[in-house]
């Protein structure tokens, strides 16, 4: 939501419910009210340091935090001055200040504890709507051309053994960071179907790839550039594992399907949401270095530890389990969303 709506639903006297598609995770550790701004901020957040720990408002176990070149460009990007002449602090405490409610894509059974700490942090209703699954989708419009060839070759895999690798479309990786995926994925010698975004640097697609590696890589490995039907790839049988940025979209969409996952994350709250996942004991995330770079052996050591070796089990049974609770529409569905409509019902009623 737009900070400026505030003053204007004030003026009108219209009721404001934020919506957030965050985890209520990255917004507990982002977000008290009283950390955003003046004298509180100097306070419970002096410097980036302070974001490499659990926050002191965080009553229980948590491993949540962000590493030091994660928390630097975080702090920055929070508290930093813009050319919009506020702080990205100041927009969500005018928003947490002048909502009514706040409503999440999540539930108590996935993030109990941060849904009832968040709404005594900001002490209104923090409404969880559910994890908003999606109806698995019907793969009929994909029998021609590039993409029924696709899904051809995935229907030939064995069940659960194909890694889906996307970073999403907000955050460009470099070069080195893609020749390391690669390099990694063709250590692992498991098979994957890479959506690979189009690069500001590539001349042309044979350069968007270490050289040789579609060559070697050919009988185990597809790699599509530009858009790609994600959700109905994700549905697919073959797919056991998503190397993912961890976006919190990504994640719903990955465990709805039960699918172990792989941590990559690079910007914003993703770095919280995969230690979370890892506490959780459902995914495992590239080993970094302190100046957040990784290499291809880290890469082919999490995708075999997801997807294949024997001390990785737990993390797959524990997959499985949540895409039971993440793929739940009666309960997302009929539960959450009914109970956020009475919710409205009971504030129309009292306007």
């Amino acid at each position: 939501m737009p900070y400026w709506m505030v003053d204007i639903a004030r003026e009108n006297k219209v009721p404001l419910i934020q919506f957030s598609v965050f985890s209520v995770v990255a917004f507990v550790f982002l977000c008290h009210p009283e950390c955003l701004v003046g004298d509180g901020q100097k306070r419970l957040r002096p410097s980036w340091k302070s974001m490499t720990s659990k926050p002191e408002w965080v009553d229980f176990p948590s491993s949540v935090a962000y590493r030091n070149d994660e928390a630097v460009g975080v702090f920055e990007g929070i508290y930093g001055e813009n050319a919009s002449g506020i702080t990205d602090g100041e927009r969500l405490s005018r928003i947490l200040n002048g909502c009514q409610a706040f409503v999440v894509r999540s539930c108590a059974e996935f993030e109990g504890d941060y849904l009832n700490l968040f709404e005594r942090l900001i002490g209104k209703p923090v409404i969880p709507v559910g994890l908003l699954p999606r109806e698995k989708p019907e793969r009929k419009q994909f029998t021609d051309g590039r993409w029924g060839e696709i899904f051809k070759w995935l229907d030939d895999q064995k069940p659960k053994s194909v890694v889906f690798v996307g970073f999403g479309s907000e955050y460009k990786l470099t070069k080195d960071q893609v020749y390391e995926i690669a390099h990694g994925l063709e250590l692992s010698g498991l098979p994957f179907l890479w959506a690979l975004r189009k690069s500001g640097w590539a001349n042309d697609d044979r350069d968007a790839l270490p050289s040789g590696f579609g060559e070697r890589t050919s009988d185990r490995g597809i790699v599509c550039t530009g858009w790609a039907p994600q959700l109905e790839i994700l549905g697919h049988p073959s797919i056991g594992g998503s190397f993912i940025h961890c976006g919190w979209g990504s994640i719903n969409e990955s465990l709805q399907f039960g699918h172990t996952l792989i941590l990559l994350p690079l910007i914003i709250d993703q770095p919280l949401n995969a230690r979370y996942l890892v506490e959780k004991g459902l995914g495992v995330e590239i080993e970094r270095g302190e100046d957040e770079s990784f290499t291809r052996d880290g890469v082919e050591k999490a995708l075999k530890l997801a997807m294949v070796s024997a001390e990785g089990k737990s993390l797959r049974e524990k997959a499985s389990e949540a895409g039971v609770l993440f793929g739940n529409l009666k309960l997302h569905q009929d539960y959450y969303i009914a109970k956020f409509v009475d919710f409205l019902k009971n504030k129309k009623r009292n306007v």
